[in-house]
């Protein structure tokens, strides 16, 4: 008896796309504000540089982040914002008015 194959027969896999691989993969995440079309991107296909909402820090080239914009079709393709993964992840835990610097003092 043979052993148990692993890995899938290359003629059962399908070409990887690789304009696909650049893109990212494409979900739908449901959050307490609806729901968003979500977009990974790896850090080969990061090459600009992005402010992230969630900390109001930059996102440099070469840095794994994600991408989300409405998934009710309610925006266009200037509501995408480009996240930190984290920052993705917290964003229901942060005070969306609170905007400061990392120097800047707590109150409140």
């Amino acid at each position: 008896m043979s052993p148990r194959r692993n890995r899938p027969r290359a003629e059962d896999v399908a070409p990887l796309d690789g304009d696909r691989a650049r893109r990212g993969v494409e979900a739908v995440q449901s959050w307490r504000d609806g729901d968003w079309q979500v977009r990974s991107i790896t850090a080969g296909a990061a090459v600009k540089t992005y402010r992230c909402p969630g900390c109001q820090q930059e996102i440099p080239p070469g840095t794994p982040h994600l991408v989300a914009w409405p998934a009710d079709g309610r925006g266009d393709l200037t509501d995408r914002r480009h996240w930190h993964n984290g920052c993705w992840r917290a964003r229901e835990r942060r005070s969306p008015t609170v905007e400061r610097s990392r120097s800047a003092p707590r109150y409140g």
